[in-house]
């Protein structure tokens, strides 16, 4: 790290696109403030974002590290945390952040954080990234750096981290990592959270589409209203699990989202086994939400459309709020089938647009083109 003049400290917060971005543009808000605030001594920080993507093309720790670095050399910043919302692996543990107290670079990895208070870990693990690279030892105030830097307060903030093995030959001198169950989970959460699950409703109009027209259909055909009624609420639960399982599987076969790995390696298993439970997980929560819309949806059109007296003519039974309630939860199973067959008109693309982040996406079209250049044997 470079020293700075007139105690004014640049900071650089380097993101990829989409989520990273917009995280350090709130960091920005707040960051300066809270830095001159604990490291004292009138020092002051300047905080700027810049929106590239640094990640394109490697996830090797090595290379982004050296692009890190380079970039920070070029714009003559004195520090470069780097956001990416990459899941990043290193000796098969789960990186969290790395850390080169020389060249004053961090490099930090959004989904080990978890998807929970994502915002204030954010803020906290960068504001600690900063400070112990803005420390004696990075600058050299002190001494030279020493071959293996204190911990800190950064492992303790964010348990289950803890500091994980750096090469001789690598330009990090301080790793943190998780592992194990708990950080398994933490990072599969962060992963998911990336994702966005949320978004896969919109993105998918045409089953979306056909979706609504399945129910909308089977809400005014008689014979749905008996089996409605006739159904207990385990077949009721049997047919939802069912359909939104069947519109899972679907989707990540029609759009190809299984990820299959060409190295034979434990650690590529292990990153293989992350992506496609991340991949279910996310598929699986947005066709939740959509199931519950389509729940809702076919309430309010029963409630619009149906006659209690030709109800009642057809099924020998009143028209309740039971009966409504039972009728939306089938229907919504019929429509969520006709939505995976509907899914089917979509271009794979769309499917992926709407299930992965910006980077995944990139990650997973990149290692298509590399199978794709690939001789066959």
């Amino acid at each position: 790290m470079r020293a700075s003049s007139q105690s004014v400290t640049v900071v650089a917060l380097l993101a990829d696109p989409d989520v990273p971005t917009e995280i350090a543009q709130r960091l920005a808000q707040t960051l300066p403030a809270r830095l001159a605030d604990k490291s004292g001594e009138g020092r002051r920080f300047d905080v700027e974002v810049v929106s590239e993507p640094f990640t394109a093309g490697t996830e090797d720790l090595s290379t982004l590290m050296r692009r890190i670095m380079d970039r920070g050399t070029a714009e003559n910043w004195d520090i470069v945390v780097a956001l990416t919302d990459l899941p990043l692996h290193s000796h098969g543990r789960k990186l969290v952040v790395n850390l080169s107290h020389e060249h004053g670079s961090a490099l930090l990895s959004l989904p080990s954080l978890g998807g929970l208070r994502l915002q204030t870990r954010a803020l906290r693990a960068v504001e600690e990234a900063v400070l112990g690279l803005a420390g004696p030892q990075a600058t050299g105030a002190e001494g030279p750096p020493q071959s293996q830097p204190p911990l800190g307060p950064f492992a303790h903030r964010f348990a289950p981290i803890h500091p994980g093995p750096v090469g001789a030959e690598e330009t990090a001198d301080l790793r943190y990592v998780v592992s194990g169950p708990r950080g398994y989970l933490r990072v599969l959460v962060g992963m998911v959270r990336a994702n966005r699950p949320w978004r896969l409703v919109p993105g998918l109009s045409k089953a979306l589409a056909a979706a609504l027209a399945t129910g909308a259909i089977a809400t005014l055909d008689s014979t749905t209203w008996s089996l409605a009624g006739a159904l207990s609420a385990p077949r009721l639960v049997i047919a939802m699990v069912g359909s939104v399982g069947l519109m899972i599987g679907w989707l990540i076969v029609d759009g190809e989202l299984w990820h299959r790995s060409t190295e034979g390696s434990p650690e590529a298993r292990q990153r293989t086994r992350l992506y496609n439970t991340s991949t279910v997980v996310t598929v699986g929560i947005g066709v939740l939400v959509c199931y519950a819309g389509l729940m809702v949806i076919n309430l309010v059109w029963a409630l619009f459309i149906l006659n209690d007296r030709v109800f009642a003519s057809m099924t020998q039974t009143p028209l309740h709020a039971t009966e409504y309630l039972t009728l939306s939860w089938f229907v919504a199973s019929v429509a969520t089938v006709g939505g995976a067959l509907g899914s089917g008109l979509e271009r794979d693309e769309a499917i992926r647009a709407a299930t992965y982040s910006k980077r995944e996406q990139e990650r997973r079209h990149a290692l298509q083109d590399d199978h794709g250049d690939q001789p066959s044997q």
